[in-house]
C-alpha cells in the first residue's frame, strides 16, 4: 500500500475529533441559509474559537486532521471588535474548515499560523496591512502593496477618507 493516498477523515470524523479534542474551547457554529448547500454535501465545518486556541487547533487541523493548505485568512471589522475569519482545505476529500476568532479593537494581536501552513504568511501580511491586525510570530510583518509610512488601515470601518463626511 505505498502508492495509497493520504485522504484524511470524513464529515462526520472532522466534527467528531474536532470536539474529543479541544470541547468546549471551541463552538460548533450553525450555518446560513447560504452555506446550507455545503453543509448538505457534508463539505463545510464552521467553528468559533479563541485566539489562545487558534494556533495549537490549527496545528491539530494540520498535523491530525490533513487539512493541507489555509485557504485564506481575512478580517471583518465589526466596529467593536475584529473577526479573523480562516479557511481550511482538504483537497483529498473536499472539505473545508472555517474558523472565526473575535478578538477587541484594544488589542488586536493573534497568533501567526504561517509556520503551519507558509501560504498563510501574504494572507496575514494582507490582513495586517488593511485592517492592523498583528500576527505574533510572523516571520515579515509588513505591508505590501501601500507605504511604509502609512499609519492607517483603510479597511476599518472608522477610517475616512480626505473629504468624505
Amino acid at each position: 500500500m505505498e502508492n495509497e493516498l493520504i485522504q484524511g477523515p470524513s464529515f462526520e470524523e472532522v466534527n467528531e475529533k474536532i470536539r474529543s479534542e479541544f470541547g468546549d474551547k471551541v463552538t460548533f457554529k450553525v450555518p446560513t441559509k447560504k452555506n446550507i448547500r455545503a453543509i448538505n454535501e457534508k463539505r463545510r465545518v464552521f467553528i468559533s474559537t479563541d485566539r489562545e486556541t487558534i494556533f495549537e487547533l490549527c496545528k491539530y487541523i494540520h498535523d491530525t486532521l490533513n487539512f493541507e493548505q489555509a485557504t485564506s485568512v481575512c478580517a471583518v471589522d465589526y466596529v467593536d471588535h475584529i473577526q479573523i475569519v480562516y479557511h481550511l482545505t482538504n483537497y483529498f476529500t473536499g472539505i473545508m474548515i472555517e474558523i472565526s476568532v473575535n478578538i477587541p479593537n484594544e488589542d488586536l494581536h493573534i497568533p501567526s499560523v504561517s509556520s503551519i501552513w507558509e501560504g498563510a504568511n501574504w494572507h496575514e501580511r494582507e490582513t495586517y496591512e488593511l485592517f492592523g491586525v498583528i500576527f505574533d510570530g510572523h516571520p515579515k510583518l509588513e505591508r505590501l502593496l501601500t507605504s511604509k509610512d502609512y499609519e492607517f488601515y483603510p479597511f476599518r470601518k472608522s477610517y475616512k477618507l480626505r473629504g468624505a463626511k
